[in-house]
């Protein structure tokens, strides 16, 4: 999201803090809409839904403790980062606020690049919310595409891993919901703690939906990466299934056709794409890429890393195949 389409709305009484307000965030590229009392700025934030609300203590008519309070209380705004401005000092004034859910504070008289920054951090969170997975807190298909796009732009080359649980409907339909989640959590934090591993900060772990993961790394570190997730998964499936059923090695679930049918146990299949190895001009491009390794991994038993080199871009695919 561009900072020029971000709009704050600021609720403040006095006018010419007001206008101050609005010449500082306007200055800064923020589409800026103005309330002066908590009535007018519940109306706004309901109609105008902005992306962050600065909010004034002291209001007429509903103070700025209420405001925060209604807002946090109806679905349309809850999710609202809330900055509450205020000339109180006194600790219990600014609990009050952050119990009715306020996200921050700014104390009157304020300094323009401490505003500046809390507004920008409290987006920048807010932004990270909403794009996160519910089930495993990672970030989900906006940050990824977004991440993707920015590799893609710098035009260095990197990795991207597509991880797939294989017979993961099987195992959720065997065992519930509830355990299907924690399979999907288990491998969640295999990614994140073998990213760790493989450079730290440096790579980029998201959360595509259901079994589907993506993970960003550098060309040298992918291929040892992704076998470092196959290690892990297979020594979570022993974790994962009942004792009996993980000695049988299947589990007998019932299929589209209602006919009993044996299933493996999870294994995970990981497509891995490398941008020094395929030339990918873009976003597009990488997934159909990532998509056909998957496709030709989920052929081959057992968990499997599935990469592709071309000599050239016209050149034909050649498979590079990892099994565990």
């Amino acid at each position: 999201m561009e900072v020029t389409k971000q709009k704050v709305l600021v609720v403040e009484d006095e006018i010419n803090l007001r206008d101050v307000l609005r010449i500082q965030l306007e200055t800064e590229g923020f589409q800026v809409l103005t309330a002066k009392d908590g009535r007018e700025a519940l109306d706004v934030a309901l109609k105008a839904l902005p992306d962050l609300v600065l909010l004034d203590v002291m209001l007429p008519h509903v103070d700025g403790y209420e405001v925060c309070r209604r807002l946090r209380g109806t679905f349309a705004t809850h999710h609202i980062p809330i900055i509450m401005l205020t000339a109180r000092a006194e600790i219990d004034g600014r609990l009050q606020g952050l119990e009715g859910g306020a996200n921050d504070y700014i104390s009157k008289p304020w300094e323009r690049r401490e505003l500046l920054l809390r507004v920008r951090n409290a987006l920048s969170w807010s932004r990270q919310q909403r794009a996160a997975s519910p089930l495993t807190g990672l970030p989900g298909n906006v940050s990824i595409n977004e991440e993707l796009a920015r590799r893609l732009a710098l035009e260095k080359p990197f990795a991207m891993l597509q991880v797939d649980i294989d017979y993961f409907k099987a195992f959720n339909d065997y065992y519930g919901y509830a355990r299907g989640d924690q399979a999907i959590q288990s491998l969640a934090r295999i990614l994140v703690e073998t990213a760790h591993r493989f450079g730290g900060s440096s790579n980029f772990i998201g959360h595509i939906g259901g079994d589907d993961f993506v993970l960003l790394t550098t060309p040298e570190d992918a291929e040892a990466l992704g076998e470092a997730i196959i290690a892990g998964f297979v020594e979570a499936v022993k974790t994962l299934y009942d004792p009996d059923d993980l000695e049988r090695s299947y589990v007998e679930v019932r299929n589209r056709r209602h006919a009993i049918e044996r299933f493996p146990l999870m294994s995970v299949t990981i497509a891995m794409v490398r941008t020094n190895r395929q030339a990918v001009s873009h976003l597009a491009q990488l997934i159909d890429i990532a998509q056909e390794l998957k496709a030709h991994g989920k052929g081959i038993p057992g968990s499997v890393v599935v990469g592709e080199r071309r000599r050239s871009a016209d050149a034909s695919a050649e498979a590079e195949k990892d099994v565990a």
